[in-house]
C-alpha cells in the first residue's frame, strides 16, 4: 500500500478527532517503520540522535496511531495495525452513501427512528372494526414515514390498503365534488384491483355523495373479505377549495357512523393525514376531526437524536453534541436528519454547522428560503412573523394565522401564544428583518 496514502489519512483522520496532526520528524519516522527500518536507521538517515528518535519521537507517534486506532501499537505491529485501519478507511469511504434525507424514510431504512408508543396505538386502532385515525402535524415531522408502516403492517396481517395522496390530483378534480368522488372510487377499486363499474352505480339524480356511499355499500365492501385501509394523506390540499371540502369531509364522518350499526361497514378502517388545520365550517356533528383517534407527533427527544446518530456511526460523547444540535433546530426531525447526514458524509464539523447554518453557506439554506417564499406569498403571516420574531415574549396572533404558522413548522404555542419555535428560524428571520 503507497506509505504517502496511510500517511495522508493518518493526518486527516487526526485532524478529524481534534487532534494534532504529525509533524515532519514524526512522519520521517513512521515512514521508517513501515519501511521496516530500526530506530538507528531511521535517526541516522534523517541526522538525528538515536535516543531522541526512539524515547521521544516513536514514543509520541505511537502513542497518537494508538489512540486513532483504539488499538495498543508498538513498532513491530505498527505496520500491519496502520495497514488493517486504511484499508477498512477506504473500504468505509467507498461504500455509497444512503439517500439524503428528505421527505419519506424508506420501508426497512434503518434510519427510521421509531415514534413509540405512537405506532403501536395505530395498529391497534385499525385492527378495530369501523375505526378512524388521524394524524396531524407541521410539515416534515414524519407524518408519511408513520403512515405507510402503519399501512404496511395492516398489509401483512392481510388488511387490503387504498393509499391516496391528494397532492397528486389535479385541481380540475379537486374544484368539483363530482368529479372528486367519481375519481376516489375509481382509484379504491383500482387498488384493490376489481373492476369499477362506475356507471352501473352512479345516479346523477341522487347526486354523487349518495353515489359514492352506495358504491361502497352495495359494490366495494362486498366484494372483499377482509378489512379495507383507506388512508387519505396529504387531506390538508383539500382545505383550499372549500366547496369539495364541505361535501367530503362530512362523507368521512359519515362513513365512521355507518359502522356502529353496520357489519358492512365495519369492513372499513380509515386514516387521514394533515398539517394544517380545517377552515372550512362545518357542524359539529359533521366533522371528522372530532371522532377516532387523534395522533400527533412531537419533536425529537435527546434519546431519538442520539439513536439516529449512532446508526450513522457518529461517535458522539456525553449527550454534548447532540444537545447542541437540538439547541439549534429544538428536535425538528427532517433538519436533525440532514444535520446528522452532513456531519457524516460532507466533511463537515459540528462548529461549522452551527456557525452557518442560518446563512448562505449553511446547510439549511434552502429550507429556509422556501420558507421565505412561502410568507412573501402570505403577506399577513409575514407581518405576524415579524411579530414574533421582535417581540421578546410569546405574542397574541389571529387563531388561524397561528395554526397556519404551526402547521409551517415556524412557530409553537404556549397558553395560546405564539413564539419560533426554534433558534435557527429566530436567527434566520431577525436577519431578514432587520436587512
Amino acid at each position: 500500500m503507497n506509505l504517502d496514502l496511510i500517511v495522508n489519512l493518518v493526518n486527516k483522520n487526526l485532524i478529524k478527532n481534534n487532534r494534532n496532526p504529525l509533524n515532519d520528524t514524526e512522519t520521517l519516522v513512521l515512514q521508517g517503520i513501515l519501511n521496516n527500518q530500526t530506530y538507528l536507521q531511521i535517526a541516522q538517515n534523517a541526522d538525528y540522535s538515536p535516543r531522541y528518535i526512539t524515547c521521544v519521537v516513536a514514543q509520541n507517534l505511537l502513542g497518537k496511531i494508538s489512540q486513532l486506532t483504539e488499538k495498543e501499537v508498538t513498532k513491530k505491529t505498527c505496520p500491519k495495525i496502520l495497514k488493517s485501519y486504511a484499508l477498512k478507511e477506504l473500504d468505509r469511504k467507498s461504500q455509497q452513501p444512503p439517500p439524503y434525507p428528505n421527505g419519506l424514510v424508506p420501508l426497512n431504512s434503518k434510519f427510521y427512528i421509531e415514534r413509540s408508543p405512537i405506532e403501536k396505538q395505530i395498529e391497534c386502532e385499525i385492527s378495530q372494526p369501523g375505526t378512524l385515525v388521524r394524524i396531524k402535524a407541521p410539515k416534515e415531522m414524519g407524518k408519511t414515514s408513520l403512515l405507510v408502516r402503519a399501512i404496511e403492517r395492516a398489509k401483512n396481517k392481510g388488511d387490503r390498503v387504498v393509499l391516496i395522496n391528494l397532492k397528486e390530483w389535479n385541481n380540475s378534480i379537486l374544484e368539483n365534488i363530482d368529479k372528486f368522488l367519481c375519481c376516489l372510487c375509481k382509484t379504491v377499486a383500482e387498488q384493490l384491483k376489481i373492476p369499477s363499474k362506475i356507471k352501473d352505480y352512479w345516479d346523477e339524480d341522487i347526486g354523487s355523495k349518495v353515489s359514492c356511499t352506495q358504491y361502497f355499500d352495495l359494490y366495494l365492501l362486498p366484494q372483499i373479505d377482509s378489512p379495507i385501509i383507506l388512508a387519505i394523506d396529504e387531506l390538508n390540499v383539500i382545505f383550499e377549495h372549500p366547496q369539495v371540502a364541505s361535501d367530503f369531509l362530512p362523507l368521512l364522518r359519515c362513513w365512521y357512523e355507518k359502522a356502529k350499526s353496520s357489519l358492512l361497514w365495519q369492513k372499513l378502517r380509515q386514516i387521514v393525514v394533515h398539517s394544517t388545520e380545517i377552515y372550512v365550517p362545518l357542524h359539529l356533528k359533521q366533522s371528522p376531526f372530532n371522532v377516532g383517534l387523534p395522533v400527533g407527533l412531537n419533536h425529537f427527544t435527546l434519546e431519538q437524536v442520539e439513536n439516529l446518530a449512532d446508526r450513522y456511526e457518529l461517535i458522539w460523547t456525553n449527550a454534548t453534541e447532540a444537545k447542541q444540535l437540538m439547541t439549534l433546530v429544538a428536535g425538528h426531525p427532517l433538519l436533525i436528519h440532514v444535520a446528522i447526514y452532513y456531519l457524516k458524509y460532507k466533511e463537515i464539523s459540528l462548529n461549522q454547522l452551527l456557525e452557518t447554518a442560518p446563512t448562505p453557506s449553511g446547510i439549511y439554506w434552502d429550507h429556509l428560503q422556501r420558507h421565505q417564499v412561502n410568507l412573501e406569498e402570505e403577506p399577513k403571516l409575514l407581518i405576524s412573523l415579524k411579530k414574533i420574531v421582535k417581540a421578546s415574549q410569546p405574542v397574541s396572533i389571529e387563531p388561524i394565522i397561528a395554526h397556519k404558522l404551526t402547521s409551517m413548522g415556524l412557530i409553537k404555542l404556549q397558553a395560546n401564544k405564539a413564539q419560533l419555535s426554534c433558534k435557527l428560524y429566530k436567527e434566520y428571520f431577525q436577519n431578514i428583518f432587520n436587512s
